[in-house]
């Protein structure tokens, strides 16, 4: 043999010989080959034959082929086909019921054709299949090349080098691209517009391992549309042959983009429903204007936007209301700015707290004065000096890669307040209708929380400007006490505007200080403990008993209506060295003496003011020089999260120096014990013993 026919690979001619693998639809088929000579008797008979018909080699050569595997009745006929086939007649094909050695009778398909061998002598060649393996693998082929070309599914197979051998029309419209400039190519070659990278990679695997990859899912744009992104799901099959010689890899691909977009849309609705539940919890939790637009600033933040600013019509501020739409330019508060990332577009904004005027072009301007959203999905270089306060946030704001930009309203009970200012610069998204309607929907929900802020705030204003002037402005010189008093509003608005105290020169050198709190808050608690300062001013003229004061100004209080009030009154007379004090259900004062430890004095503690009928006892408490009297309102010791004799051992605890200054006493209570949340106001009155001028014992008398 020579090496150009050495089809081992071992051989000086195995660089130019390369068998490929046999394939396997042979094997599947079982085909038979038989050789008759010119009588019809069978001079080859293969293992195949031996296998279909069940004769074994020694037993059907020599024998004539007809007698052996056909009935009887149908010898002449098979005669008669083998003739003309031996004749030159052409050959013959077709199915043909032959006879099994076991006794069967099974249909099998025949191709007959003539045979010269090189002497000149004529042999028939016999090649046969069994009808039912032929007709089952004819209707497999069948349905597979109609399934194949008809199924709406793209279809494609690769070979084991990752190369197209087969494409069907639904993937040639997917793609773009028509089978015959596909095949022969690679995944890369082939379709360089998706990532292919990570398709080869699939394939791969699935040729390794032999496990199928499902619902793989790629992105991006083909020729067949080439201006809109689409998704597909592609899964991948490793193709073996009957004897399990691999083959290659199918491939399935469906165009999910409608899918996709309606799950996105599905994804969306629900991440805004969440956001609108959230914004339900986090804004207006409390009164405070400014903090309420700074959790809307939040809320937004990156959900919606990369930089949100809530600005507020500074004429809203004022408190008064208005149906009327505003014109022309506007001036506005900015009341909160929140960016997702630091940068050039948050410093872009107004600072909080500032006022900046913007011209009737403007959009936020346009915004509030149509009392209509303004969305530019796609800003422009024109838009951004629309948007900007001045050129140079507008330059600021095109560094930060501003691209995208919705204003919406903030309205109340038919008021525009103002307006939620948002941008886009990271998220590469413009905004869309969607987005529109879930601007829309929280600035409505926190429009109504900041008016309800800035009312409060007015009130709280009010009641607190009220308050300051019913109480002391300057502390009064009194004989034998130096005194020193803070008043501090709660921070919750709705809450000021109840607690007061006085300090009033009385005849013979005597003092009155009173502290009281008047239940329930805003300006008409305020109004009502102005009533009972000046009521109590005028009894301290009288110079009653502390118990007869009290019944006075407990009708007093029984005539203001509802309210009620807690009130400590006490008279300090220095040549005596006593003090006489009563209480309508406050909490008791501290004495803190000059030689020995602070002590709550233990007082009758009687009925609020306004409970009416109800009797009133003073009791004496003796002073020293030196001796400090500490009053105070509820404001200073209730919390609540801890209980009242926890935080009075501690108000007694910081009241460990009488030697302290006053104003330094003041202040250390109110920073120890007071919260930048109080939901009270307190007022706070202390008072030093000083030796009397006319020279009289300093202690109480023995």
């Amino acid at each position: 043999m020579s090496a150009a026919a050495d089809a081992s690979g071992n051989g000086p001619g195995a660089a130019r010989v390369s068998l490929s693998p046999p394939g396997g639809l042979l094997d599947v088929l079982g085909v038979a080959a038989v050789v008759l000579d010119a009588q019809g008797r069978i001079t080859l008979w293969s293992p195949q034959a031996e296998e279909l018909f069940g004769w074994t080699a020694e037993e059907a050569l020599g024998r004539h082929a007809a007698k052996l595997m056909v009935a009887e009745e149908d010898v002449a006929l098979v005669i008669e086909l083998f003739a003309r086939v031996m004749s030159g007649g052409g050959s013959w094909a077709g199915v043909f019921p032959v006879r099994h050695k076991d006794g069967r009778t099974k249909p099998v398909e025949f191709r007959n054709m003539r045979l010269l061998d090189e002497h000149g002598g004529f042999f028939a060649l016999m090649v046969a299949a069994d009808q039912a393996v032929l007709g089952s693998v004819e209707r497999d082929v069948a349905l597979s090349t109609r399934l194949v070309a008809q199924s709406p599914i793209g279809f494609a197979v690769v070979d084991t080098d990752l190369r197209y051998v087969l494409v069907n029309p639904a993937l040639e419209r997917i793609n773009g691209l028509p089978a015959e400039q596909v095949i022969g190519l690679g995944v890369r070659e082939a379709m360089p517009f998706l990532d292919a990278g990570a398709i080869e990679a699939a394939m791969r695997e699935v040729l390794t391992s032999g496990e199928p990859l499902l619902n793989v899912h790629t992105v991006g744009r083909t020729p067949a549309d080439p201006g809109t992104d689409h998704a597909w799901s592609g899964s991948f099959y490793r193709l073996e042959d009957g004897a399990g010689r691999v083959l290659g890899v199918a491939v399935t691909v469906v165009d999910v983009t409608d899918r996709l977009r309606a799950a996105n849309e599905a994804a969306g609705a629900r991440r805004r429903l969440a956001v609108i539940a959230d914004a339900s919890v986090r804004i207006g939790t409390t009164l405070d204007l400014e903090r309420t637009a700074r959790e809307l600033a939040d809320l937004v933040v990156p959900e919606l936007a990369d930089v949100a600013a809530v600005d507020v019509l500074d004429a809203a501020l004022g408190g008064r209301p208005s149906t009327e739409v505003p014109s022309g330019p506007a001036t506005f508060r900015a009341l909160a700015v929140t960016a997702a990332h630091p940068g050039e577009a948050l410093g872009a904004a107004d600072p909080v707290g500032e006022l900046a005027r913007y011209e009737a072009d403007r959009l936020v301007t346009r915004c509030v004065t149509t009392g209509r959203p303004i969305l530019v999905a796609r800003v422009g270089e024109q838009d951004l000096r629309h948007i900007a306060r001045d050129p140079d946030a507008a330059a600021q704001l095109a560094r930060a890669g501003l691209h995208s930009y919705l204003a919406v309203p903030l309205i109340a009970r038919g008021e525009v307040l103002g307006a939620l200012d948002l941008k886009r610069t990271h998220n590469p998204l413009p905004f869309d209708e969607d987005d529109l309607a879930l601007a829309v929907e929280l600035a409505g929900r926190a429009a109504v929380s900041i008016d309800n802020a800035r009312w409060y705030q007015s009130e709280r204003g009010a009641a607190l400007a009220l308050q300051r002037h019913l109480l002391p402005q300057v502390p009064p010189r009194l004989a034998g006490l130096e005194i020193a008093y803070r008043y501090q509003p709660a921070q919750a608005t709705q809450e000021v505007g109840g607690d007061w105290f006085d300090a009033i020169p009385g005849e013979a050198d005597t003092s009155v200080l009173v502290i009281g709190d008047v239940m329930g808050s805003g300006i008409k608690a305020a109004a009502a403990m102005g009533q009972l300062r000046t009521a109590a001013r005028t009894l301290a003229d009288l110079a009653l008993d502390p118990s007869q004061v009290m019944r006075h100004l407990d009708r007093i209080t029984e005539g203001l209506g509802e309210s009620m009030a807690t009130c400590l009154y006490a008279v300090h007379d220095p040549r005596r060295a006593r003090c006489r004090l009563c209480n309508a259900g406050h909490l008791p004062p501290v004495l803190v003496p000059r030689h020995g430890s602070p002590r709550l004095i233990d007082l009758p503690t009687g009925a609020p003011l306004g409970v009416g009928g109800v009797p009133f006892e003073a009791r004496d408490l003796g002073l020293t020089t030196g001796d400090l009297l500490v009053l105070y309102t509820d404001g200073l010791v209730e919390t609540r999260d801890q209980p009242i004799d926890a935080r009075l051992d501690l108000l007694l605890q910081l009241l460990d120096d009488p030697l302290r200054s006053l104003d330094d006493t003041c202040g250390r209570l109110l920073g120890a014990l007071r919260r930048p949340d109080d939901h009270d106001d307190v007022a706070l009155l202390v008072a030093r013993v000083l030796p009397h001028p006319s020279g009289t014992p300093s202690g109480p008398p023995g």
